[in-house]
């Protein structure tokens, strides 16, 4: 299990401390770090749940308008009560700063030419949120932008939200002429993202018992979706699961493994096989011992540090009768994840890449009107 007192340093004097040392510098290009975000105290909870539950890109409820508000309250005290168990915050903030600054360090090292370089943040439902950054990044006088979404497995629910907040925001005022714009909406697959969980595996599969290690059962753990997005055609499912086979393959299949999806909430219907459920069964085939991966999440937060850390392998381990379970780190400050996220900006940088033509395809049941304007508007955006 994970220390989580090492997932307390103070998000506010990590930020603050980061742009006291950047802002003096003129800024050249700049990395736009798209996330959900999460509360950095329990008086932003009520207003976090409230932005997601609404969010009719990240689900869609029966009589939203009145349904989502009421969800929003209502969880509100459970959730406040899960933060205080990992510290009072979230530390997504904290993590994609870290990961910013040493991402633009490298950078500024292995592309001079477009250096200096600096990180923003651009969160969905809590600060700094994406409008926000937007202004700050036209207050920079910024030539270059790079909008790198952070979920290595696009869906029109995270990152499709993101990427559909920029178009609104620049759809209400005067667009910036003078940026170069490129994107990243996915990347799933990068061989050294891959490297990196399957170091992580392999250090925690040295930690069981020699006799045991090739049986240990390693669930891969990622957000489920609403069925009914699934249905609709979003390409989530899927490229989760290819990570999940290119981490198995670079592992060399070595031992037994399965696809799980956990965080399902709200009157509709997710896809399964929900973790929690595949653990409860296995215990009852006879297997015992397991290795969670967060393979969709980049950084530690409260789905890896609650609902795995505490829900799963405390709590539920212990109900079922697990003997050993262990979990992944996230990628987090990792070297290699670090080399994944220089080596995916850098060939943007070089002019190799600006937009991904799967990124301008939509599903193929897609009513979403906005989704529709939002990918027009990106193509013409990138091909400048």
């Amino acid at each position: 299990m994970l220390n989580r007192n090492f997932f307390k340093l103070s998000n506010k004097k990590f930020s603050c401390a980061f742009y006291n040392t950047h802002r003096n510098k003129s800024v050249k290009t700049g990395i736009v770090m798209l996330n959900m975000g999460g509360p950095q105290n329990n008086d932003q909870v009520q207003d976090y749940l409230y932005r997601i539950m609404t969010d009719t890109d990240m689900i869609q409820l029966p009589l939203q308008k009145f349904l989502g508000p009421f969800i929003a309250k209502k969880r509100t005290p459970a959730v406040q009560k899960k933060y205080n168990e990992i510290g009072g915050s979230s530390p997504i903030l904290k993590w994609t700063n870290i990961q910013g600054e040493l991402l633009c360090k490298k950078l500024d090292d292995i592309c001079p030419k477009s250096a200096p370089h600096k990180h923003y943040v651009a969160f969905r439902y809590v600060s700094p949120f994406t409008e926000d950054t937007l202004q700050q990044i036209e207050n920079d006088k910024v030539e270059r932008i790079i909008l790198f979404s952070q979920y290595p497995q696009y869906s029109c629910a995270t990152s499709g939200s993101s990427f559909n907040t920029i178009y609104s925001y620049y759809k209400r005022k005067p667009f910036p002429q003078s940026i170069k714009w490129s994107i990243i909406d996915r990347w799933g697959t990068h061989p050294l993202l891959v490297k990196t969980f399957a170091e992580k595996i392999v250090d925690e599969l040295n930690q069981f018992p020699e006799t045991i290690r090739s049986k240990v059962v390693i669930i891969f753990s990622a957000h489920s979706l609403p069925i009914e997005a699934v249905n609709r055609g979003d390409s989530y499912p899927s490229e989760v699961a290819a990570t999940t086979e290119a981490v198995m393959a670079k592992l060399g299949y070595r031992n037994p493994y399965v696809l799980t999806w956990q965080s399902r909430v709200g009157p509709v219907s997710w896809l399964g096989p929900f973790t929690d459920v595949a653990i409860e069964e296995y215990v009852k085939k006879g297997i015992k011992n397991f290795i969670l991966v967060p393979i969709a999440f980049v950084n530690e937060h409260i789905e890896t540090l609650h609902e795995m850390d505490i829900e799963y392998c405390q709590d539920l381990g212990k109900k079922v009768g697990v003997e050993l379970i262990r979990r992944v780190a996230a990628p987090n400050d990792h070297p290699l994840f670090i080399e994944a996220l220089s080596d995916l900006v850098s060939r943007h940088l070089c002019g190799e890449e600006s937009i991904n033509p799967k990124f301008l395809l939509r599903c193929p049941s897609c009513t979403n009107v906005r989704c529709h304007e939002s990918k027009q508007w990106f193509h013409k955006l990138c091909s400048v």
